[in-house]
This record gives C-alpha cells, sequence and structure tokens, in this order.
C-alpha cells in the first residue's frame, strides 16, 4: 500500500491518515479537556467567591456529589462496552421507595437487598439487550417507564417518610476534619472501581466491546457476560445511591432521583468518556462529577435559577459530544 506524508510531515499508509489524525484528535481532547474545564470553572468561581475554597464549603459541595459519582459509576461500564442504560435515575427513585419501606422492619438488611434487587433489575435488561439484540437505548427507556411505575405503585405515588434513620452513616461528618461520612464511601466505591479495572482484564473487555464488538468476539472475549454484568453492577449502583437518597432525605419518593439523569450523563461525557464507547474510565468519571457539581455552584453564585440548571446541562452533554464523538462507528458517516 501506498505511504504519504500528512500536514504533520510524518508518514502514513494511504487512506488511514485521516482516520489516524481524526482518532488522535479525539484522543487528545478527550483527555485534555476535562481537566482544564474543571481548572478553569474553579478558578473563575474562586473569584467570584473566595469562600469557595474553604474546607468547609468545599466538603459541602463534595458531600452533595456522590449519588450523582455512584449512579456515573456504574452507568459508565454500560457505556464503556457501547451501551447506554437510561434507568438508572428511575431504578434509584424506586429503590429510595423499597429502602423507605423495608428499613422499619429489616434494618441494616434493607441495604443489601435493594442492591440486590436492584442488580437483578439491571441483569434483566442487559440479558434482554444481549440475548435479544434489542438496543440498549430502547431496552433501558422502557425500563425507566417500568421501575418509575413500579416505585410509583409501591409507595401509593407519595412520599415515604421514615421516622428512625439507621443510615446514618450515610450523611454524618467524621473526625476534626469533619469529613463527609458520603465522601469516604464514594472515594471507596472509586479505588474498587480502579482496582478491578486495572488488576482485572475487565477493562480491556470493556474497551474492546466498545471499540468492535465483531472483533471482541473473535479475540475470545466474554461479550455477553460482560455486558449482562456492566448492567447488573449499573443496576446495583443505582440502588445503592438510592439508598444514600434515603440516608440524607430520611425519605424515599418515586421521583426522588429522576433529576439526576442528565446530569450522569454530563458528567461521565464531560469527563472524558466516548458515548460511542470503547474509552474512557473511573478516573474520567470522578473528573466529570467534580466539573457538575462545580458547575452547579457556579451558577448558584451567578445567581442563575435552578429550573435552568437541565438546559446547561443539555447544552453540556451536545457540545461534548460533537466534540469528542467517534464518527468513524456512525454508519451514516463515510
Amino acid at each position: 500500500m501506498m505511504s504519504i506524508t500528512d500536514k504533520t510531515g510524518t508518514f502514513a499508509r494511504l487512506g488511514e491518515g485521516p482516520k489516524m489524525t481524526e482518532t488522535a484528535r479525539r484522543q487528545l481532547l478527550l483527555t485534555v479537556m476535562p481537566i482544564g474545564v474543571l481548572v478553569v470553572l474553579v478558578a473563575a468561581i474562586s473569584i467570584a467567591n473566595p469562600a469557595f475554597l474553604r474546607p468547609g464549603s468545599l466538603w459541602t459541595a463534595l458531600d452533595s456529589s456522590i449519588p450523582l459519582l455512584i449512579l456515573a459509576a456504574g452507568a459508565m461500564l454500560v457505556i464503556l462496552c457501547g451501551g447506554i442504560d437510561l434507568s438508572i435515575a428511575a431504578m434509584a427513585s424506586m429503590a429510595s421507595v423499597f429502602t423507605a419501606l423495608w428499613l422499619p422492619h429489616l434494618g441494616g438488611w434493607t441495604v443489601l437487598l435493594v442492591i440486590l434487587a436492584c442488580a437483578s433489575a439491571g441483569a434483566l435488561q442487559g440479558a434482554i439487550h444481549v440475548i435479544g439484540q434489542v438496543p440498549s437505548f430502547l431496552v433501558t427507556l422502557g425500563g425507566m417507564a417500568v421501575w418509575s411505575g413500579v416505585g410509583l405503585l409501591a409507595s401509593g405515588a407519595s412520599t415515604i417518610g421514615i421516622s428512625v434513620n439507621t443510615l446514618d452513616w450515610t450523611f454524618t461528618r467524621i473526625g476534626d476534619w469533619r469529613v463527609p461520612s458520603a465522601v469516604l464511601i464514594g472515594a471507596g466505591l472509586v479505588v474498587v472501581f480502579a482496582l478491578v479495572m486495572g488488576l482485572t482484564p475487565v477493562r480491556r473487555w470493556l474497551i474492546a466491546i466498545g471499540s468492535s464488538e465483531p472483533s471482541a468476539l473473535l479475540a475470545g472475549v466474554p461479550v455477553l457476560q460482560t455486558k449482562v454484568v456492566a448492567f447488573a453492577v449499573s443496576g446495583a449502583c443505582a440502588g445503592f445511591a438510592g439508598v444514600m437518597l434515603v440516608g440524607r432525605t430520611y425519605s424515599g419518593a418515586p421521583a426522588l432521583a429522576d433529576s439526576l439523569l442528565l446530569p450522569v450523563v454530563a458528567a461521565i461525557v464531560v469527563g472524558g468518556t466516548a458515548i460511542t464507547g470503547g474509552f474512557g474510565g473511573i478516573g474520567r468519571v470522578v473528573i466529570g462529577v467534580l466539573i457538575i457539581t462545580v458547575l452547579r455552584v457556579g451558577l448558584s453564585v451567578a445567581g442563575v435559577p435552578s429550573s435552568y440548571e437541565q438546559i446547561f446541562y443539555g447544552l453540556l452533554v451536545i457540545l461534548a459530544v460533537a466534540l469528542t464523538i467517534d464518527r468513524s462507528k456512525l454508519p451514516f458517516v463515510k
């Protein structure tokens, strides 16, 4: 095959040069852009409100971000292998209802049971996706309606309060530094994800599937099992996020977490995980969650009403996807 010299002066095989240039540009954006955005946001808010950098303010901001982090960590696995889970917020709301209903009777066992129930629901969605060959978008869109309906039926379409909260460990302060327990829980979850993805073949399998599923199959990657497990973990994280929300609101409601879906997707994409799969990781999710958290604080400092937050998140998702999407995977791009 003939070789040509591209604009950078390097040699590439004819027909491969533009593609390699596009891939390098996209990966550079996915790596550099999130960190740059986070630094700019923190600097801007610090100038507008110097009190933001005080330890108390930082701990409060980080504490509020933990449910978002838990949801995004699980959903990232599904996106990394080329799918998407739109049901996580509805499942977290359903989990909050079950937690509020079961907690007075089952005590601490409620946490485990709720997480297992949501993991099973996620695995069911994954099985329908891989066995029935139904796009994950459609499966989880239907799941979003199903889990919302289950939450409504179980709660009687009302908020369920709890008088005795055995979930104080999710929303308390520890030590002289007054570190929120939720921040420690979130940090522990990140460490677990990092260890599993760094010390096992899981990350390689997810990236291989997201990059090219047929090639992953030929390489011997357990594609079907990996996808089902990814959906199960996403469901388990949604259940845990629902538990965390009950711990800080002393109640469960069928729509308690519904507003978190768009911020979760925004955090994953803005953090540098490619929406088309094959590139990303838990570190990028952490950066994305920090960006969304700081942005929310910045909007508040700027006096922007909270009702406008969803608009900003939506625009942020569109912009991030437009800049970083792998267009070679799109069937209409030649």
